[in-house]
C-alpha cells in the first residue's frame, strides 16, 4: 500500500496530498502520540523519528500499541494528542489484507507501480515539450528526469516480478485476490512493496507467511533499503539482522517508552537491565512498607501491653512511662504515613504451567497418513510421552494439513490416525479461532473448558485457571475478543490450550504474533516441558533452537 506524505496532517490516507521522493531528505516525525481506545490509552507520550536511514524495531508485548503506532505514522490514525510530521513517500504492509470483489493480482501490481508508471509518462511528456522547444520544458524535463530517477522507474516492474518469485508469490495477474490462500495474498502484496520505491517502508510483522528463502530475501532487501525502514516483528532472526535501533513500548518505571541504540544484543541487555533495576527499586519500597507497618504494629502492642510495669511499681512510675509508649507510636505512624510507594509494581512474566506426561506411552500413531490435494505423504509416525518432533518444508508441502490430522481435527483421505484413550491432546494453530467478539477473554476460556468439561474430554480438578499462566492481565482478561489484537488473542488462544495440561501440545508456526520476548520465554518452556511437543515453524531462530529435535521434512505436493 503507498501512502502520500504530508507536512504536517492527521488526516487519514485517503484525505493526503501526493508528493514526490525526498529521497535523504525523507522523514516520520511524531511528537507526543497518544492515542486512547474505549477506556484504554494504547500509546501515551509516544515521540519517534524515523529518518531515511532508520532501521527501527517497534517491539513490545502484545497490545501495547505496536500496530497503532504505525498507522499514526502511516496517517491512517489520528492521534488524540500530539502531532506527525511526514516528508517523502511511505509503504505500509498492514498485518491483515482483505480482498474486495473482483480484485487481482494485477490489482496489487498495478497500485505499486502508478508511480513509477506516472513518472515514465511525465517523463515522455516533459521529452517531448523540449524537443519541440516548448516555453519552460528544460525545467519540467528536469523535474520529471529527477523523480523518475528517484524512483528508478524504468526497473520497476522488474524488481516486483523478481520480488514475486523470490517469495514464491504467485505472479499471474488475472489471478482473483479471493482464491488465494492468506499467506499467498499476503506474498503478493509484500512483493509489490517490495518491487516499489519508497522513501520510507512501515511493515506489521511482514515475515508471517514467509518460508526461510522468503525470510532471506526480505532480510537483504531490507538491509539493502536506500530509505528507512520501521518494523514491528516478532522474527527474532529478522530482528538481529535488520534492526539498529529498538523502541520499547513495554511499561516502564517511569511510564515513558524507552529507545535503545546499538542493535538486538543491546536492546535485550537494556531492557533486562531496566526491568531488574524496577524490581528492585519496587521490592525495597515493599520492604520498607513492611518495615514500617511491623514497627507501628509492635509500637501499638507495646502501648497495650508491654508499657505496664511489675506489680507493685508505684502509680508514678506507670505514669511517667505512658507518654513516652504514646510518644514512640505516634512516631511510627508518622513514618508509615510519610513513606510513600511511588514504584508501580513490575508486570508479571509468564508462568509456564508444569504440564502432563506419559513417558513411554503410545500417545499418537500415524499410519500412511495422506490428505488429497493438501498431503501427499504416505506419511507414518509414532509420538510417544515426552517426544520431540519438528515438521519442516516449504509453503504447501502440506505441515499444517499433517498437524491438524494429528491434532484429529482433520479427517485424512488415506491412513488413519489413533489417539491414545485418555491422551489430552492440544493444538495451537497459525491462526486463532473465531470467537464471538463481544465475549471477554474470560467468556471464551468458561465455554471452551465448560465444552471439554461436559464430553468427559478432561476432569474439572486437571483444569488450569486463564491468570494462572500470566498470559493475559486482567485488564486483558475483561476485554472483548473484538477489541483485542492480533497477539492478544494468539495470548488467549495459547492460554486455552495450555488449560487442559495437555499430554501433547502441537504448535503451527508457534511465533506468530507474540513479542520476540514472548517467544524467548516460550522457547525455554518447550525446552523444558515434560509432555510432547510437535512443532512447524518457518523461524530461522526456532529452528537454531531445536537443532537438536528430530525432523520430519515433507516434500512439495
Amino acid at each position: 500500500m503507498s501512502l502520500p506524505p504530508v507536512g504536517s496532517s492527521s488526516l487519514p490516507s485517503s484525505e493526503l496530498h501526493p508528493q514526490t521522493p525526498a529521497g535523504d531528505r525523507a522523514h516520520l516525525r511524531a511528537d507526543d502520540i497518544t492515542v486512547t481506545r474505549g477506556a484504554r490509552q494504547i500509546l501515551h507520550g509516544v515521540s519517534v523519528t524515523v529518518s531515511a536511514r532508520s532501521r527501527l524495531a517497534v517491539v513490545g508485548e502484545n497490545g501495547r500499541g505496536k500496530t497503532t503506532l504505525l498507522h499514526v505514522l502511516a496517517g491512517l490514525l489520528a492521534p488524540e494528542r500530539g502531532s506527525v510530521h511526514r516528508a517523502g513517500t511511505f509503504g505500509l504492509a498492514r498485518q491483515a489484507l482483505h480482498s474486495r470483489s473482483g480484485e487481482t493480482v494485477g490489482t496489487l501490481t498495478a497500485e505499486s507501480l502508478r508511480a513509477a508508471h506516472a513518472a515514465l509518462r511525465a517523463l515522455d511528456a516533459a521529452s517531448a515539450d523540449l524537443a519541440e522547444g516548448a516555453d519552460g520544458s528544460d525545467d519540467r524535463y528536469a523535474d520529471a528526469l529527477d523523480a523518475a530517477t528517484r524512483l528508478d522507474a524504468w526497473d520497476a516492474d522488474r524488481r516486483v516480478d523478481m520480488a514475486l518469485e523470490a517469495l514464491h508469490a504467485c505472479a499471474d495477474r488475472t489471478r482473483g485476490l479471493s482464491t488465494l490462500s492468506v499467506g499467498q495474498r499476503y506474498r503478493v502484496r509484500l512483493a509489490c512493496l517490495l518491487g516499489a520505491r519508497h522513501d520510507i517502508l512501515l511493515l506489521d510483522e511482514p515475515s508471517n507467511h514467509l518460508d526461510a528463502d522468503g525470510l532471506a530475501f526480505l532480510t537483504d532487501r531490507l538491509r539493502g533499503h536506500g530509505g528507512g525502514v520501521a518494523l514491528v516483528s516478532h522474527d527474532r532472526a529478522l530482528l538481529h539482522d535488520v534492526a539498529r535501533e529498538f523502541l520499547d513500548l513495554d511499561p516502564t518505571q517511569d511510564g515513558r517508552p524507552r529507545l535503545y541504540a546499538g542493535g538486538y544484543e543491546a536492546w535485550q541487555d537494556g531492557r533486562r537491565r531496566d526491568r531488574e533495576r524496577w524490581t528492585q527499586d519496587f521490592g525495597e519500597q515493599q520492604a520498607e512498607h513492611r518495615r514500617l507497618t511491623a514497627a507501628v504494629d509492635q509500637a501499638r502492642e507495646r502501648l497495650a501491653t508491654g508499657w505496664r510495669p511489675a506489680k507493685g511499681t508505684g502509680k508514678h512510675q506507670r505514669q511517667s512511662r505512658a507518654p513516652g509508649v504514646v510518644q514512640a507510636l505516634n512516631r511510627e505512624r508518622e513514618a508509615l504515613e510519610a513513606h510513600r510507594v511511588t514504584v508501580l509494581e513490575p508486570p508479571l512474566s509468564p508462568r509456564w504451567p508444569e504440564l502432563a506426561t506419559r513417558p513411554g506411552a503410545a500417545l499418537v500413531r500415524a499410519q500412511d497418513v495422506s490428505v488429497a490435494g493438501r498431503l501427499t505423504g504416505p506419511v507414518t509416525l509414532a509420538v510417544d510421552g515426552s517426544d520431540r518432533l519438528l515438521v519442516t518444508g516449504g509453503n504447501g508441502t502440506g505441515k499444517s494439513t499433517l498437524l491438524s490430522a494429528l491434532a484429529g481435527s482433520l479427517t485424512p483421505t488415506g491412513g488413519a490416525v489413533r489417539h491414545l484413550a485418555g491422551a489430552r491432546v492440544a493444538m495451537v494453530a497459525q491462526e486463532v479461532p473465531s470467537w464471538p467478539g463481544e465475549f471477554t477473554a474470560r467468556q471464551v476460556y468458561d465455554q471452551h473448558v465448560g465444552r471439554l468439561t461436559v464430553h468427559g474430554e478432561v476432569l474439572e480438578r486437571d483444569l488450569m485457571p486463564l491468570g494462572a499462566t500470566g498470559l493475559l492481565d486482567r485488564e486483558a482478561m475483561r476485554t472483548p475478543v473484538a477489541r483485542m489484537s492480533l497477539g492478544q488473542q494468539r495470548r488467549l488462544d495459547l492460554a486455552l490450550q495450555l488449560s487442559t495440561r495437555p499430554h501433547l501440545i502441537i504448535f503451527d508456526e508457534p511465533t506468530n504474533h507474540l513479542s520476540a520476548v514472548l517467544v524467548d520465554e516460550l522457547t525455554t518452556a518447550l525446552l523444558g516441558t515434560p509432555a510432547a511437543v510437535i512443532i512447524a515453524t518457518h523461524d530461522c531462530r526456532l529452528l537454531t533452537d531445536l537443532a537438536a529435535w528430530p525432523r520430519l521434512n515433507l516434500t512439495p505436493i
